[in-house]
């Protein structure tokens, strides 16, 4: 099972294929559609990285592929500049998830 990376940079490509993590840049909607499209289509590719800012531009295009597909599983990363997300996110999160305030 191998890993992809789709990133709106090429300092987070570069990096990651240090790692030896291979990946593409989309820089707009249609170019993230067309990756994921690729991506899905290949078997062996179990996990696909995605930068957080493109589920907060395209949640359609990333809640679709979440939803209707067990495989792969869509890792949401931060970008280079850091996240976006509160740093109660985890605790929130889980807190929607199970209806309770924690």
């Amino acid at each position: 099972m191998q890993i992809f990376l789709i990133a709106d940079n090429q300092d987070t490509v570069t990096g990651m294929r240090l790692a030896g993590v291979p990946g593409v840049i989309a820089n707009n909607r249609e170019d993230l559609r067309n990756a994921l499209n690729d991506a899905l289509a290949n078997p062996d590719i179990g996990i696909i990285l995605l930068m957080e800012s493109f589920g907060r531009e395209f949640p359609d295009i990333i809640d679709d592929v979440k939803l209707n597909r067990r495989v792969p599983l869509i890792i949401e990363i931060p970008d280079r500049n850091g996240t976006g997300r509160r740093p109660d996110f985890i605790t929130a999160y889980v807190g929607e998830a199970i209806g309770l305030k924690l």
